[in-house]
């Protein structure tokens, strides 16, 4: 748990007091009110919490599992809000960008771009990166082709949520030169660490969270997150970051399962295996 901060002036007083010890920082560390002469014990973290996760932590920055405003880097510039038609709508779902030959290509979710069994691909939609409080930093770009599973398109199949946006140029350029890429990572297996960043269609910032995942099943990974409301569907889910390289890989994207969970505490991906690889190279294809 972190220390809670007071004023200097409070902290001096607390000094006073023998059951309340205030460091030269202005942190309390005292949470309850020992016995007359019993020890007091320092607390500890919880049991569930390992030396190397609590490293983890502190290396987030944020405390794993809740979420908060993503700051405006280059990394997260890379993560962008789909829209209809253009910025006058509502954002309703998340892509990014993913490295390739064309360097023109998003991952996203299925059900962002297609309606599943008996529907139809969305039309006249576009990507919008490091979206803020209406502005659009880096442009506006436009689709030039859509590329979904046939599982998907044909029965809804959660382990298929998983599609690939291929961008028209925009200005003469290409998107990958512009914001870079993080790679596309393939069987990457489970139990990793992830941050995902993603846009919830309640607000105009995107918020960010970091966290262990864990297999759901077979072919879906879960993760806990706060926040992660509609508008977030397609968030990536990134590892392996290097701070030096500023990229790292995408092994999940928020969908699948419960079309990527019915809490918005609680999200889900299909596992990324051999299917989204041949997804992926079709998408290749396409850009010519």
């Amino acid at each position: 748990m972190r220390p809670r901060l007071c004023p200097r002036l409070l902290c001096a007083l607390l000094l006073l007091l023998p059951l309340t010890g205030c460091s030269p920082d202005g942190a309390t560390h005292s949470a309850a009110r020992p016995s007359l002469g019993a020890r007091t014990v320092p607390p500890t973290a919880p049991p569930s919490w390992s030396r190397e996760r609590l490293a983890h932590a502190r290396a987030l920055g944020h405390h794993p599992g809740v979420s908060h405003t993503a700051r405006a880097t280059l990394s997260n510039s890379r993560v962008g809000a789909l829209f209809s038609h253009d910025t006058s709508g509502d954002h309703f779902c998340t892509a990014s960008v993913v490295s390739s030959p064309g360097k023109s290509l998003l991952i996203t979710a299925a059900h962002c771009v297609h309606g599943g069994a008996g529907g139809d691909y969305k039309r006249d939609i576009v990507f919008v990166p490091a979206y803020r409080d209406g502005r659009s930093p880096d442009g506006i770009w436009q689709p030039a082709a859509l590329v979904v599973d046939p599982r998907w398109t044909r029965s809804g199949d959660p382990d298929a949520d998983v599609a690939f946006i291929v961008l028209k140029p925009l200005g003469g350029k290409r998107i990958a030169d512009v914001l870079g890429t993080n790679r596309l990572g393939i069987d990457p297996g489970f139990g990793h660490d992830v941050r995902i960043t993603g846009y919830p269609d309640s607000g105009n910032e995107p918020i960010t969270c970091g966290n262990h995942i864990s297999e759901q099943s077979a072919h879906q990974m879960r993760i806990a997150c706060t926040g992660y409301s509609g508008g977030t569907s397609g968030s990536p889910w990134v590892t392996d970051f290097d701070p030096a390289t500023r990229n790292g890989s995408v092994i999940g994207v928020i969908g699948g399962y419960q079309k990527g969970g019915d809490s918005d505490d609680v999200s889900y991906s299909p596992y990324f295996d051999d299917a989204v690889r041949k997804l992926y190279d079709q998408a290749v294809a396409q850009q010519g």
